[in-house]
């Protein structure tokens, strides 16, 4: 039987920061470290997220 509690999805941190980072890397000529800066932070928000709905 499904629980009947609603999750927050955290996925969508992590992929739009992976996004985002490398947008944002390309401005800046440093395409891998802008995915990995934004992965990071998706990430950090993702497990907040997490952790809240714990």
């Amino acid at each position: 039987m499904a629980s009947s509690k609603h999750t927050t999805a955290g996925g969508f941190p992590i992929a739009i920061g992976a996004l985002g980072g490398t947008i944002v890397g390309l401005i800046v000529r440093q395409p891998s470290i802008g995915f990995l800066a934004g992965l990071a932070l998706g990430t950090l928000i993702a497990v907040a997220i997490w952790l809240k709905e714990r």
